[in-house]
């Protein structure tokens, strides 16, 4: 296999791990930012040095950077790289025992939404007038002034995803959009999620990972929004799945406690 880049020299190929070459990536950068060998504001390798120096697929590297994402332990800006962001007391948030079921739906709403918005993103690219794009915009900028009076965030998010669907020209996908409705939006369904973050952290990275997309579609780059949009939703995704295990964990400990 290849050395790992002179640019990178952190780096080291992570221990076959059975839970996945994505999650041993996963695993070795998070070990690496916890202990300090990565700070906040550094910049983390490109994908194409990380396949280099771990073997591993531009597929396994994605996957492995949207869960670091998900997990608040970086953040990713198109065309420029993927930065480590300061550590916070907890970077996802918190279920209880009444939001579990709820969130296994949410998660199953979740992986329709990844097969239906990427393509609608990527269809939107091409397609979208510039009165739709400035459709999206406001969304946006209402979804920001929001987050900033702790206003409703829901409905612009919603907004901004419709647009989406509205942009590609195909009225099925704003269709589905509509019939779904805000339901589609996870803090909606699960208390948790409504209640985390009062600083407004968490929203305000779920609108960077919106700004992402937006940008894509502006400059009709319909790969780079397909990305976008698959990331986005990836992340929603896993941080509900780190949130599910947490609660899973507090559980079993409680569990534990009592039998003791």
């Amino acid at each position: 296999m290849p050395d790992v880049p002179a640019s990178a020299p952190y780096m080291a190929r992570p221990r076959p791990r059975g839970r996945g070459l994505a999650h041993s990536l996963v695993d070795d950068f998070g070990a690496r930012i916890r202990d300090g060998v990565l700070r906040p504001g550094d910049k983390l390798p490109t994908e194409s040095e990380i396949m280099q120096a771990f073997g591993v697929s531009r597929t396994v590297v994605r996957e492995a950077l949207s869960k670091l994402q998900a997990a608040g332990l970086v953040e990713t800006h198109h065309g420029i790289g993927t930065f480590v962001l300061q550590q916070r007391a907890s970077g996802v948030f918190r279920l209880d025992a009444g939001d579990i079921a709820t969130s296994v739906d949410v998660l199953a709403v979740l992986e329709l939404r990844i097969s239906l918005e990427t393509e609608s993103a990527g269809l939107a690219a091409t397609r979208r007038t510039d009165d739709q794009l400035q459709a999206m915009r406001q969304a946006l900028d209402d979804f920001e002034s929001n987050v900033a009076v702790a206003g409703d965030t829901v409905a612009p998010d919603f907004r901004f995803h419709l647009a989406i669907a509205q942009s590609t020209g195909n009225p099925y996908f704003a269709d589905i959009m509509s019939h779904l409705g805000t339901t589609i939006i996870p803090r909606t369904r699960i208390n948790a999620i409504r209640t985390a973050d009062r600083s407004g952290a968490y929203l305000s990275r779920v609108n960077r990972e919106h700004e992402e997309i937006y940008a894509a579609i502006a400059r009709r780059d319909a790969e780079s929004a397909r990305a976008a949009m698959r990331i986005h939703l990836t992340n929603s995704r896993e941080r509900l799945r780190l949130a599910q295990e947490a609660a899973r964990r507090a559980d079993q400990a409680a569990d534990e406690a009592a039998r003791g």
